[in-house]
Order: structure tokens, then C-alpha cells, then sequence
């Protein structure tokens, strides 16, 4: 995983129109970085909120979470990239927000969001590249400027937005489960963050009730038969890596965080 500097897409916020910002659809308040999105403004570029992963959330709470971004004055747009959903609808949208034409449109976000796969969207088969972008280091590997259509052009970069915020949310917004010094407490509070909202989670995905984090980690660990001296710290690694991998599955509703719903509607 290779993490963009702050002075890295700085650098490819101003040499771009439009700035995609990619998030989570289970959590999306989590997923967003907020400083990106006054980095660009500060700039002059505008951000379009993208939520990914819309097959894993219900429709009407997506469409809550586009009220509340477009209440910020931000434009939204739920997508699944996966299944190929709302993908023509995004590449009609990237066109008409952009401020003029042709527009370079760069896509920014933290792992695990599905940043690359709305990439390959817009790209699709069709793409052409024009020219390596020059002027950061390793551009020649890292940063690419891609013809999408007629006036339309995207950075890919195998950079992401660097990871930020408590251990929490650090773990929501994609650091490896492996580097964690405190994977037991990170998950912990993981598994009370799901079960205020979905108390059917973990049965769902491993037959496993109760609403204590330690003994749910602890059941975990009997049953995969991972060694005791390790067993339920790699039983909460686990569990993050699951999240991550659909296996656990949860959303967040803007209710959940006292949010209201925005002036904004999903058309």
C-alpha cells in the first residue's frame, strides 16, 4: 500500500478541475477526510463526494447520506463498482460538474474504500494513456494521465490519502490489521460501534451472539482454533480484516450520529 503525501496531492489537487472524493457506503461519515476536502477548496477545486459500496447498504439510507453531504453544499453520488451500479450515472455527473471542459479529475481516498475499482470504472476499456504526469518523484510508475472520452482525462495514482484520526478510525479508513500494536482494543471498540447499530451482526457473519466484545473475540478464536498464547488477539486482527472484506458487514445511518438529512436530493 503506498500513501500519498499531503504535498503530493496538493500538487495534484491544483493541476486538476475536479476532485473525486471516494467513500465508504457503511460509514461514510468516517471515511472522508475532511482535510482533503479544505485542501481543496483552499484551492479553488471542487469535490464531489462518490460512495462506494452501495450494494452493501439500503437504498433509502444511501439516499439519506447524499441529503446530508449535498446539505454541506457538497454534490453526491452513490455507486456500487463492484457490481457496476450507478457507474454511467457517475461518468454523466464527473462531466457536468466539472467547471470547464476538457477537465482532469482526480480521485482521492482512503484504502479499502474501493478507490482503484472506481478508477477502472471510469477508465474502462476505451481509456488511452496520454503521458505520465511529471514533476513528483517516481512519476514515471506512480502518476498517470488517462484520456477517459473526448475532454475528459483522469489522474490514476496508486496513492492514498494518508491515514489519519484516533485508532478507530485509523482502522475504518484502512491501516493494516497486521501493523496495529493494539488490534485488541481497536477491535473491541469496533465491535460496540457495530452493535449499537446492528445487533445481528455477528451472528450473521459467524454464528456468534452476545454484546461483550472480549467474549465474542474469544469464541472467535475457539472456533477458528487459533493458538491460545494468540488466539484472541488475531481473532480481533480478524475481525478487521473482515470488515474490510465484506465478511462483517454493518451501516451507519445519519441518524446514528445525530445527523440530519440535508436540503439535497439524489437526482
Amino acid at each position: 500500500m503506498r500513501l500519498a503525501s499531503w504535498k503530493e496531492l496538493r500538487r495534484f489537487i491544483g493541476r486538476s478541475n475536479l476532485v473525486l472524493e471516494v467513500l465508504d457506503s457503511r460509514d461514510p461519515w468516517t471515511t472522508r477526510s475532511r482535510k482533503l476536502e479544505e485542501m481543496a477548496s483552499s484551492m479553488g477545486r471542487k469535490v464531489m463526494i462518490v460512495i462506494n459500496k452501495s450494494d452493501l447498504v439500503p437504498r433509502h439510507v444511501l439516499d439519506e447520506w447524499v441529503g446530508v453531504f449535498e446539505g454541506e453544499g457538497l454534490r453526491a453520488v452513490y455507486v456500487s463498482a463492484r457490481e457496476r451500479m450507478g457507474t454511467m450515472r457517475l461518468r454523466r455527473l464527473v462531466k457536468r460538474e466539472a467547471p470547464e471542459l476538457p477537465a482532469i479529475v482526480l480521485v482521492a481516498g482512503f484504502p479499502k474504500v474501493g478507490k482503484s475499482s472506481i478508477i477502472n470504472v471510469l477508465k474502462g476499456r476505451s481509456s488511452a494513456p496520454t503521458s505520465p504526469i511529471p514533476g513528483s518523484p517516481g512519476y514515471t510508475r506512480a502518476f498517470q494521465l488517462f484520456r477517459i472520452e473526448r475532454n475528459l482525462y483522469l489522474v490514476d495514482s496508486p496513492g492514498m490519502i494518508p491515514i489519519e484520526g484516533g485508532p478507530l478510525e485509523m482502522a475504518l479508513r484502512g491501516y493494516p490489521p497486521e501493523l496495529l500494536s493494539n488490534a485488541l482494543e481497536v477491535a473491541a471498540s469496533l465491535i460496540e460501534r457495530i452493535l449499537r447499530v446492528d445487533e445481528s451482526a455477528f451472528m450473521r457473519a459467524y454464528g456468534i451472539g452476545g454484546r461483550d466484545p472480549i467474549t465474542i473475540m474469544e469464541e472467535l478464536a475457539r472456533r477458528r482454533g487459533f493458538l491460545r498464547e494468540v488466539g484472541v488477539e488475531e481473532a480481533a486482527r480478524q475481525i478487521l480484516r473482515d470488515y474490510h472484506n465484506h465478511k462483517l458487514n454493518f451501516y451507519v445511518r445519519p441518524s446514528d450520529l445525530g445527523l440530519a438529512r440535508g436540503p439535497g436530493t439524489y437526482s
